[in-house]
């Protein structure tokens, strides 16, 4: 069983006039004394989706990696877990199994799903909606388990417009979690960020096709390690207030303002996120509220993690106007250090943005301010990526210069890991 506990960080106080109010909310699930070890897990159902686009038998040790890295994923499945494996191209089809609905895991299902996969071939263009749309009907089946998804590809999706892949994902949001893995450097960041934020997936490079089964493997044994699923943050603020944002800022960047779901009043708003398992992640909640008079207190927000209609854990968002300055004029440490962790994930991928188009200036001034902002906060991680890119004379100021040359792969590392952030604790 897992027990949550919610804590808000914010400074209060406000000077007069100001209509803002911003809150980190952690939300923390933990095994409880009460857990049984070796009791029941809950139900679970996953699908990995394997590009078989003509690319990928160029070179043909990608597709022979992502099936050595498919049947180790299906080997970590928990018994018990429903599953499939589809086949993605500018069609989608179920390669396991052929009846077309989910099956349960044991010795002789995988046995046979891994046989199946050793049999693709790759042929056709990608056209990711039809992947995701399959999936979406195979877990229909499965309403109350836990499902996930693993989804690779090596190139564009070339097959089909934007906005039919925007028009699906819109369809599958809620429906299942999705993390994304691009093989080679041959295909887009932007795409495959795109599909993992609105999937509350995760998105990363794996640049050597020999690194595909840990990285799958390791996707898996965290989907299987979840305990409770369709879990939401809910906002309620009250009359006269409006939730300016809601975003998740640890672990890593996810914006949940866009997927805000009426939850029974109008100043109630549920924002999905996915399943949970032992772990903590943190929220920035910004609200605008009317402005009070100094000396006026008043709740700016209740924050809740609820599933199934149950309130699991909740903090509460508090404002007061005064005209001491010295409180209004403090800034949170826990806001403070999530809004730089924040415009450093801006300066890195606008950096690249404007490398990519030609425009110099725009791309050193930018990767500069991102190399002092993951030197001032530590992240050392985002900070050794940089260096691959740029030439450093100053990590503290952000003086660099462009390199000449630059590896893809260390290039779209360090744009799909921009979002990953580094937490914060109180003082």
């Amino acid at each position: 069983m897992l027990s949550f506990d919610a804590q808000v960080y914010q400074n209060e106080y406000l000077s007069a006039g100001a209509d803002e109010v911003n809150a980190i909310v952690t939300i923390t699930g933990s095994t409880g004394a009460t857990a049984r070890p070796g009791g029941r897990h809950p139900t679970a159902a996953a699908i990995i989706i394997i590009d078989c686009s003509t690319s990928m038998n160029y070179p043909k040790t990608k597709i022979q990696a992502a099936k050595r890295a498919t049947a180790a994923a299906i080997d970590a499945l928990r018994p018990g877990t429903a599953f499939a494996v589809i086949a993605g191209t500018h069609l989608a089809e179920v390669v396991y199994p052929m009846s077309g609905r989910l099956v349960p895991a044991d010795a002789a299902s995988k046995a046979v799903a891994k046989r199946a996969v050793a049999r693709l071939e790759p042929g056709g263009g990608t056209a990711m909606s039809t992947w995701l749309d399959l999936a979406d009907q195979l877990f229909a089946d499965r309403p109350d388990a836990l499902r996930h998804a693993i989804l690779l590809t090596d190139g564009h999706n070339e097959s089909e417009t934007p906005a039919k892949l925007a028009a699906t994902l819109s369809a599958c949001l809620g429906a299942f979690t999705c993390d994304c893995r691009g093989v080679g450097t041959d295909w887009s960041v932007e795409e495959l960020r795109r599909i993992a934020t609105t999937l509350l997936g995760t998105v990363d490079i794996v640049a050597r096709p020999s690194g595909l089964a840990d990285d799958f493997v390791r996707m898996m044994n965290h989907a299987m390690d979840k305990a409770i699923g369709d879990v939401a943050l809910r906002v309620w603020t009250p009359v006269g207030a409006q939730v300016r944002f809601v975003k998740q800022v640890a672990p890593e960047m996810r914006d949940l303002t866009g997927t805000a779901l009426p939850a029974g009043t109008q100043q109630t708003r549920d924002y999905p996120t996915g399943s949970w398992g032992a772990e903590s992640r943190d929220y920035h909640v910004c609200v605008a509220v009317r402005p009070g008079d100094l000396g006026d207190e008043m709740l700016a927000a209740r924050v809740s993690l609820v599933a199934n209609g149950e309130v699991l854990a909740k903090g509460l968002v508090r404002a007061l106007w005064t005209d001491d300055r010295s409180r209004s004029a403090r800034i949170d440490r826990q806001v403070a250090h999530y809004a730089g962790q924040a415009e450093l994930a801006r300066a890195v991928q606008e950096g690249l943005r404007a490398r990519r188009e030609g425009d110099v200036v725009t791309a050193t001034a930018r990767l500069g301010r991102a190399l002092a902002l993951a030197t001032a906060s530590g992240h050392a991680d985002t900070a050794k990526l940089l260096r691959q890119v740029v030439e450093v004379d100053d990590p503290v100021s952000g003086t660099v210069r462009l390199k000449p040359v630059v590896d893809d792969a260390d290039e779209m590392a360090l744009d799909t890991r921009s979002t990953k952030t580094i937490r914060s604790r109180p003082a």
